[in-house]
């Protein structure tokens, strides 16, 4: 082999350097919902290991984490909001340091993508705009179909922000490396974000400045936090996961990154395409003016391959790849990427909710060869 052939297949295990931290690869673990939390919405002592087993990616970003009960929107999904919560994620975060991994949670408020069954009180969702979203809940009685959310007050607002920033200082008492804020899929902060969803008059809606304030408030408050070079943001420009979309949403992300980067976040995460679907999208622009805009590290995320990724990273339009699902069934996915080794497949059957059975016991490739 060439030495020029060596290095293009060498891009995804380059090491680099996130804010003060050193990976040891551009291999990132996506967010990925297990819904597998244990009563109060604290992570079960399977997590311990399930993190552990995936600790040889780059970075790690948990799965995403309920900033307040008010966050909450699907049943079985972890919390960060109270001391029971932070002590379990600290043994979750000391398992995978144990390994040698780096790990962020990912700060997560629903919005109107909830049910009152899941709020405190049985009370309303809350949203931007009084604006009943298509989709189902994901509850205690299973399935059920979503509700028109309340729309929040000018009032509540800074309450809102504030639930962040403690939620930030909880992650820190609990042992992370750092945090993402989710900003994509539709959530609350996306939902302020887009037009479909935001039909505000006060300071928080209308123009693409004020639709963007929220996020901007957020991010400013978990820096205060943590410092700017262990916070990053997740967007999902072209998505609609969650029954959202813009009418133009080019200018308003590409306003919304300029302002990212004016704060000196540590890396922009990118939902490329529709969120768990195809990569392009009619009407979509082109993703790389965001990457233009941006002067941190720029994470690719939508069914990447091997083959994808390094063509992605030999042209530089990205600093890191996130991989979703082939994380969940190969806990030893960057050594299988190394090799060349076949992937396990998930089996979506266990991909929500239940035990181990799905969760952490997909085999490595040294635990087959000695069957």
């Amino acid at each position: 082999m060439s030495t020029d052939s060596a290095r293009i297949d060498s891009y995804l295990f380059e090491p680099v350097k996130l804010g003060p931290l050193q990976l040891p690869n551009r291999i990132v673990m996506a967010p990925l919902t297990r819904s597998r939390a244990k009563e109060g919405d604290v992570p079960g002592e399977l997590a311990i290991e399930y993190y552990a087993q995936r600790a040889s990616a780059g970075l790690i970003i948990a799965e995403a984490t309920q900033i307040s009960p008010q966050g909450k929107g699907y049943v079985f999904t972890p919390g960060i909001y109270n001391d029971a919560q932070v002590q379990a994620w600290k043994r979750i975060t000391d398992a995978v340091h144990e390994k040698g991994g780096r790990i962020f949670l990912q700060l997560w408020h629903v919005g109107r993508i909830s049910h009152p069954s899941l709020q405190p009180g049985n009370a309303l969702p809350v949203a931007p705009s009084a604006i009943k979203p298509e989709g189902q809940a994901y509850t205690d009685e299973g399935f059920v179909p979503l509700v028109t959310p309340r729309a929040l007050e000018t009032s509540e607002m800074a309450g809102i922000v504030e639930q962040y920033r403690v939620a930030a200082q909880n992650a820190k008492a609990a042992g992370f490396d750092g945090v993402e804020i989710h900003a994509a899929n539709g959530y609350l902060l996306d939902q302020f974000l887009r037009d479909k969803t935001n039909r505000r008059t006060d300071q928080y809606g209308g123009s693409i400045e004020n639709r963007a304030r929220l996020l901007l408030e957020v991010a400013d408050a978990v820096t205060s936090v943590w410092g700017s070079d262990r916070v990053g943001v997740r967007i999902s420009p072209l998505s609609s996961f969650g029954d959202i979309a813009d009418s133009n949403p080019e200018p308003l992300f590409t306003y919304v990154v300029q302002q990212l980067s004016a704060r000196k976040l540590v890396y922009l995460h990118v939902i490329e395409g529709d969120t768990g679907g195809p990569r392009d999208v009619p009407g979509g622009f082109d993703l790389q003016v965001l990457r233009e805009a941006f002067d941190g590290l720029f994470m690719a995320n939508n069914g990447y391959d091997m083959e994808l990724a390094q063509r992605t990273l030999k042209a530089k339009r990205a600093d890191l790849i996130a991989f979703g699902r082939p994380f969940i069934s190969n806990p030893d996915l960057v050594a299988r990427l190394r090799s060349g080794a076949p992937l396990n497949e998930p089996d979506k059957d266990t991909m929500y909710g239940g035990g181990a059975e799905g969760y952490i016991d997909y085999p490595t490739m040294e635990q087959e060869a000695q069957r």
